[in-house]
């Protein structure tokens, strides 16, 4: 039976809304895939997830003709795999980035995959809980999980005047609070001072300049770098 004309604008509407609300989490995020990819995946998946179930209405023929009426939307999942491939970046601090963003688009196309097959209740359901999942669960387990959750991570690049006090420094540092996960040490200037690439972790309510003046005012620290990952 072939999908009606007023059920296929519903289809679109449910899907355009529902990608809507998923690309304006990304958007205000400021993420490179937005408002504007994520209705677009929604809108054509649930627009080729139509069409493949009314040509093989239309075309098939019992016995003789089979025809799959979910093949296109096989294709779209494929298909989106390579879009989110594309926001995965590694960046020169071997952070990589882009994780979150690919999935949900993944999620756009599977939300307009089940809009365009009439599933919209479970579109809808689907687009509640990844919303909850990517911006209320977060919040909950920072509460109630463990200190970790809590913490983020700053590269920081100390030069200092004496290498024997290298220990000293990162002693005093875990006093203040900032746990050293990462550390690369080299001399610099033939040896006169010693260079400290840190990745540290701090409680997330810090901000970055505080922790730059608590770097400086520790003994034989005579510069600090830092960036923010």
């Amino acid at each position: 039976m072939s999908i009606e004309v007023s059920d296929f604008i519903f289809n679109l509407g449910v899907a355009t809304i529902l990608s809507m609300i998923i690309g304006l989490e990304r958007e205000i995020k400021k993420k490179p895939i937005g408002l504007k990819t994520c209705v677009v995946i929604g809108i054509t998946s649930c627009l080729l997830t139509d069409v493949s179930i009314d040509a093989a209405n239309h075309f098939a023929i019992p016995y003789e003709k089979p025809m799959d009426p979910l093949r296109l939307a096989a294709q779209i999942v494929s298909g989106i795999g390579f879009l989110g491939a594309g926001v995965i970046l590694r960046r020169n601090n071997d952070i990589i980035s882009g994780l979150t963003t690919a999935a949900i688009v993944w999620g756009a196309g599977a939300i307009g995959i089940a809009c365009g097959a009439g599933f919209w209740m479970e579109a809808i359901i689907s687009t509640c809980l990844i919303i909850i999942s990517v911006e209320i669960f977060p919040i909950i387990f920072k509460w109630i999980g463990p200190k970790a959750l809590t913490e983020k991570q700053l590269k920081v690049k100390i030069i200092v005047d004496n290498d024997e006090k290298m220990t000293e420094i990162l002693k005093q540092m875990k006093q203040k609070g900032m746990k050293a996960s990462k550390v690369r040490i080299k001399d610099v200037q033939e040896g006169t001072l010693q260079q400290m690439d840190l990745t540290i972790l701090v409680n997330e309510k810090l901000y970055a300049t505080d922790v730059y003046h608590e770097l400086k005012q520790i003994k034989h620290v005579i510069s600090v770098e830092m960036e923010a990952l």
